[in-house]
């Protein structure tokens, strides 16, 4: 197809979402955030975690903070937010969808009229429509009939075990055991063999307000397959069909999107479940949902902005590993990563398949303001999957949302011989080990990851930190500059901190290499 013929339907299309947008009656009742200024405490500043009690927060959430958090025990965000405030701005019309208290705000179903004389209301700091994404079709393919099993226990998922080293963690005893991992997404199909009930902690449905995530009354048919499909790569267990990378991890399961034809997804839920998977006490969380729809990669994929890459953020400084998925826009006019995958704090996972290529469908970065994105990559096409026609069906899936959870699985792994690593450490980990460390870009991110690379990694001598001052900057490469141009004699340790590309000299590439890593800081 031509470029002119491309352009033509893009203005087709467009004029087409114009008409069905001037149609809408604005009035209608329609999802908006209602944020209030504060919490009956006025501020951080003013609480007194002694004065309150947290029966939400779990004995587990709190060691966990303590344990891997930047943010330790009960905090001004795990305040409720206060019935008095919720109650003083509902209408008779007006129904409450979920409440944040990270976000000291209510997501609520009310008309434009009504949510226009709150703005005038004091306790309101301000209010913003929730808005809607029509999803990306995943390419789902069924189970060849002629199966090659290349290794008996793990059926055909062990190429994509043995693509990222996991195989080798696991023959050392790194299976996930403990590790609790909160999965966020359309729900599960909770009868199939790859689930054992024992390993589902809990569960909950924030579409429907209720502890079933399979398929209920009122669900699309479909509504639970992408869920199913991506919590078997990270976690699911049938000996001999499927193993997922931390296949003896504990579940939380967390449905989060409402599918219709359109396949909505709906970024409050995703909060509400954060929220509530993070209070139980989830080291890990893997997400391959996304948004985009409503934002503009200029304005708003910057790390500060889109709601749910705030509340990612927040989560890992509460100590909860965050991983999801880059996205599938590498082929499209958006191109690249979407929301929360511009977050700082997460591990956004781009794509790759049996060959360690990366896919055209895999999302690009770098974020608005420059940052190197992917972090990294996993399979991602023909990725091995549990099916949902019945508790035995395989299937095969392409797309960066299978190869997120595989991360989120390596990352229980990590979680498993390194308790006390925070999620900036297994971030770290994972990035400075994979196989385009060295020189990172915005497709690939830092490459492939390696497992058993990233459990072995040593925080003790940091590559590039030549000043010694646990800090990459540009001290650091300022340093490096002079040992190359003095030809300075230099130690065994400062040696192996200098030789950044690990090819047994230290010189100019070294700082390269160094600079490179300074700008995606």
């Amino acid at each position: 197809m031509r470029e002119s013929q491309r352009y033509i339907i893009f203005l087709i299309i467009t004029l087409l979402c114009g008409f069905s947008a001037y149609g809408q009656d604005e009035n209608e009742n329609q999802p908006y955030w209602v944020f209030f200024h504060d919490k009956e405490v006025a501020d951080q500043a003013s609480f007194n975690p002694a004065e309150h009690e947290f029966p939400h927060l779990s004995q587990r959430a709190l060691d966990r903070r303590s344990l891997r958090g930047t943010i330790t025990g009960p905090t001004y965000q795990d305040l409720p937010v206060p019935a008095i405030y919720i109650d003083e701005i509902l209408g008779a019309d007006v129904k409450v969808r979920t409440v944040s208290r990270w976000l000291n705000a209510v997501s609520v179903q009310a008309s434009s009229d009504y949510i226009e004389q709150l703005d005038g209301n004091t306790i309101v700091k301000k209010t913003k429509r929730i808005h809607k994404v029509s999803k990306r079709v995943i390419k789902r393919n069924t189970r060849d009939d002629e199966v090659y099993l290349t290794d008996a226990d793990y059926g055909e998922s062990y190429d994509q075990n043995e693509q990222i080293n996991a195989v080798a963690a696991h023959e050392l005893g790194f299976t996930g055991t403990d590790i609790w991992l909160l999965m966020l997404d359309t729900g599960y199909y909770t009868d199939h063999n790859v689930f054992q009930q024992e390993r589902i902690v809990a569960e909950y449905d924030f579409v429907q307000g209720d502890s079933t995530t399979s398929n209920q009354d009122g669900d699309p048919v479909n509504q639970h397959n992408h869920g199913t499909a991506c919590a078997s790569a990270a976690g699911g267990f049938v000996d001999g069909e499927l193993r997922g990378t931390a296949y003896e991890c504990k579940f939380l399961l967390a449905k989060t999107e409402m599918l219709n034809e359109e396949i909505e997804a709906e970024e409050d839920l995703f909060v509400a479940a954060l929220e509530w998977g993070e209070a139980l006490g989830a080291d890990v969380v893997s997400s391959s949902l996304g948004y985009l729809d409503w934002y503009t990669y200029e304005d708003d994929l910057d790390g500060q902005t889109a709601i749910t890459t705030r509340g990612i953020d927040y989560a890992s400084s509460l100590g909860m590993v965050c991983v999801t998925a880059a996205g599938n826009e590498g082929n499209t006019g958006w191109y690249h990563i979407i929301a929360p995958a511009d977050a700082d704090s997460v591990i956004s996972v781009g794509a790759v398949d049996a060959f360690n290529v990366t896919p055209s469908f895999s999302s690009h970065g770098p974020t608005a303001d420059g940052r190197i994105k992917p972090e990294v990559l996993a399979r991602g096409v023909a990725t091995f999957l549990a099916g949902t026609d019945s508790t035995t069906e395989y299937i095969s899936g392409s797309g960066t949302s299978f190869a997120a959870p595989l991360v989120a699985g390596a990352c229980a792994l990590l979680l498993e011989a390194h308790p006390n690593w925070t999620p900036m450490m297994v971030r770290e980990a994972l990035m400075m080990t994979a196989d385009g460390n060295t020189s990172p870009d915005n497709t690939r991110g830092f490459g492939l990851i390696d497992v058993m690379a990233a459990l072995d990694y040593d925080f003790g001598v940091v590559a590039g930190d030549v000043s010694g001052d646990d800090e990459l900057n540009i001290s650091d490469a300022v340093l490096l500059l002079e040992w190359v141009l003095s030809d300075a004699e230099i130690s065994e340790v400062q040696f192996d901190v200098a030789d950044i590309n690990d090819d047994l000299h230290v010189d100019i590439l070294d700082i390269v290499v160094l600079v490179e890593w300074i700008l995606t800081l």
